[in-house]
């Protein structure tokens, strides 16, 4: 569903991606791990297509900057990207008519497992952060995407969130859809993997399938990135 080729995205001459390539395919969660700073958000927007790039990146077959790449894409960023002063229901309102979508059921099946359904009204700014995370999530499944991208997905989430989102993933995965979640805190996507990628200063360090013997996870990354495991 998503294939990189060389990517390299550089800022003022430094190389905040520096040939990246990697799949994620349909029904799989993969994740992009790094430290902070290793790249990870700057690759997400280019899979995106917020920033201009170096490279080749296909959703479905085609280019990212497409029309037909951006229809099918789910991004949920790091921080909300809301409307101050829209309510949730009009943020919902606006995705429907944005992707020409319209699926009551799971709209309203959305705001009842993010506990959004008794603020419907509520302007965006009067949210929690928490809250505000969850409404973004909201944003980016309703139209049902066949690639969702989650940039640390768990940040400002309460526990019961947490763990609806763990079930969404399984659920994504289980409906063939490809999942790409960017963390740096493994402990949020244990056990909700297939495919892990890592990165370090930009650079694809590391891959490794769930079901391999060897190294853990864990193990992996601390050798990737240099951090001591204590």
């Amino acid at each position: 569903m998503l294939k990189t080729e060389n990517v390299t995205k550089c800022f003022r001459g430094v190389k905040a991606n520096n040939s990246i390539s990697l799949e994620a395919k349909r029904g799989e969660v993969s994740l992009l791990l790094g430290l902070n700073g290793a790249g990870k958000s700057t690759f997400i927007k280019c899979i995106c297509g917020l920033l201009k790039f170096d490279g080749k990146i296909l959703v479905g077959g085609k280019d990212c900057r497409s029309l037909e790449a951006k229809r099918v894409i789910g991004y949920i960023p790091e921080t909300p990207a809301l409307y101050d002063y829209l309510t949730v229901d009009e943020h919902l309102d606006f995705i429907e008519r944005a992707y020409k979508c319209k699926n009551p059921a799971l709209r309203q099946q959305l705001l009842d497992r993010f506990e959004l359904a008794d603020k419907k009204q509520k302007l965006a700014k009067e949210l929690s952060k928490g809250m505000q995370q969850k409404l973004s999530i909201c944003c980016a499944l309703l139209h049902e995407p066949e690639l969702i991208i989650f940039d640390e997905p768990m940040v400002g989430l309460d526990p019961l969130a947490i763990k609806t989102l763990k079930s969404i993933f399984e659920e994504l995965k289980n409906e063939d859809k490809a999942v790409l979640i960017s963390t740096h805190i493994l402990d949020s996507v244990e056990n909700c993997w297939d495919k892990a990628y890592i990165l370090s200063l930009g650079e694809l360090k590391a891959e490794m399938a769930s079901d391999e013997d060897g190294k853990s996870l864990e193990e992996m990354f601390f050798a990737v990135t240099g951090v001591e495991d204590k």
